[in-house]
């Protein structure tokens, strides 16, 4: 891997000065990704972090109540969250550590997109996300659930589970390709449990961008992030509706990515994230 110099980038003012600040909350899903899979997303100044002919990808599914351009309304002054969907392809070595690669980003607003492109060098695009929720009583917490009790990011017995299916369909012009459909399971709690949702940690996500058609300069950026954590059951995932024509080769390999095997699933309750503006890496 060829050595890189670290330089400052400028940014976009339509989306405000950053640091960008987010809430809400979010699923983070750890999949193993084949090597071969990950590296179609991957430009080749990076060096892929493998083992065995895997690397560790997965998806950031978060749900926004407050964001730099605030809250969407609808008719009706109904309130719509700003969903976000970031496909990780794998990580990728950066000495004395690691950043994530993002395959796709969809988000439901215009403007989120065109920030994402133009400021943060992301593959974003539009999406739309359709939920459909269902409610089953809940009877025992398991084994597995017992364990993560012991050590504090388990859930506690609950009176109701909710049964949330999101279906995630790629806007782009006329045309819409149905990518998948996400089916999470969450736990209602009862009210005087207020460890349900985890202990609260900070953390720190660094990722790589850019290389793309309209941010060609490779990035590096990072999100600190704020909230309560814990285990929950990893969302299962399935392909989306076929489409009549020619299969979109990006829109395939991001679906095998999120097809993968899940190895950790967190929940992100309380989030309240900080995205630092990026920094441009020039090769040398």
């Amino acid at each position: 891997m060829r050595s890189m110099e670290v330089e400052e980038t400028r940014y976009s003012s339509g989306y405000g000065k950053p640091p960008w600040l987010f809430s809400g909350s979010a699923l983070y899903q750890l999949h193993l990704v084949k090597a071969e899979t990950a590296r179609a997303f991957i430009p080749k100044d990076f060096r892929l972090v493998e083992a065995f002919g895997y690397t560790l990808g997965g998806f950031f599914l978060a749900s926004y109540d407050d964001s730099p351009v605030g809250v969407f309304d609808e008719l009706f002054s109904l309130v719509v969250f700003w969903f976000q969907l970031v496909v990780i392809a794998g990580i990728v070595w950066n000495p004395p550590t690691s950043c994530a690669w993002a395959a796709k980003v969809l988000v439901n607003s215009a403007e989120a997109c065109d920030h994402g492109r133009k400021d943060v060098g992301l593959p974003s695009q539009v999406a739309k996300f359709s939920k459909r929720m269902t409610a089953v009583p809940s009877t025992s917490e398991g084994k597995f659930n017992g364990f993560l009790n012991m050590i504090g990011l388990g859930r506690k017995l609950s009176h109701e589970k909710n049964l949330m299916d999101i279906d995630v369909t790629e806007i782009d012009g006329p045309a819409a390709t149905d990518i998948c459909i996400i089916k999470l399971s969450t736990d209602v709690p009862q009210p005087k449990f207020s460890e349900w949702m985890g202990p609260p940690i900070k953390m720190s996500l660094p990722s790589f961008s850019g290389n793309t058609e309209y941010n060609p300069k490779l990035l590096k950026y990072c999100c600190n992030l704020e909230c309560r954590v814990r285990a929950v059951k990893p969302a299962k995932v399935s392909k989306g509706s076929e489409e009549e024509g020619e299969e979109n080769d990006n829109v395939s390999l991001s679906v095998s990515v999120m097809l993968s095997k899940p190895i950790l699933a967190l929940e992100f309750n309380c989030l309240k994230m900080r995205v630092e503006p990026p920094t441009v890496i020039s090769t040398s």
